[in-house]
């Protein structure tokens, strides 16, 4: 997860109705990698941590999750953003995707490279992904654009489901931190400001 963008370019497709599962407070891939990486995120640990249980559970609330699904959805949620970080840079998406390509081959799981690629590449496109409908891509995209509006977007999630999400995992900084990379990008590279964005 994870900028601001034209909201109205989104809002037409707010789409599938769901009240989605209860809130899941613990999925041990998705810490073990954010411990691994707990240096690095610093003082904004806690605010990477929550976005990420709040996409983590926004996507399983719009997605069937059997099999290995959860545990996808937490390589992919806690990759999507980390280059950000590890790489000191706001043009990210190709370092983390670098970094979930490096643990899905130690850990044995080459076969979910591809779908968690595309997850991490396609997470901030304007537009629906035309990836394979069948992989986490699309539901990770929108889950990611929820949590970026704070809720503005739906997607059709009720907004019970959430703002129940939204309060167990509070931005802890997070939408702050994310604003003032921005505009330091801004600053820096005016004609390039979100590189991470598509349509």
């Amino acid at each position: 997860m994870d900028h601001r963008a034209p909201f109205s370019e989104l809002a037409a497709l707010n789409a599938e109705s769901t009240t989605g599962p209860e809130v899941v407070t613990e999925i041990a891939t998705l810490d073990r990698v954010l411990r691994a990486h707990a240096a690095g995120l610093g003082d904004d640990f806690v605010g990477y941590r929550n976005h990420a249980y709040r996409v983590a559970n926004l996507c399983i609330a719009l997605t069937p999750t059997g099999g290995d699904q959860i545990e996808k959805i937490a390589v992919a949620t806690a990759f999507h953003d980390l280059g950000i970080w590890t790489d000191g840079t706001f043009d990210y998406l190709g370092p983390s995707v670098r970094l979930a390509r490096a643990y899905l081959t130690k850990s044995g799981r080459p076969e979910w490279i591809a779908e968690v690629e595309r997850t991490i590449l396609d997470h901030h496109k304007l537009s629906a992904s035309q990836a394979d409908s069948s992989w986490l891509v699309e539901p990770f995209r929108k889950a990611d654009w929820i949590d970026v509006s704070r809720g503005m977007l739906t997607f059709g999630l009720s907004r019970r489901t959430i703002d129940r999400i939204l309060a167990t995992w509070p931005s802890a900084g997070f939408h702050k931190r994310l604003l003032q990379l921005a505009l330091k990008r801004l600053w820096t590279n005016p004609l390039m400001p979100l590189p991470m964005m598509k349509r």
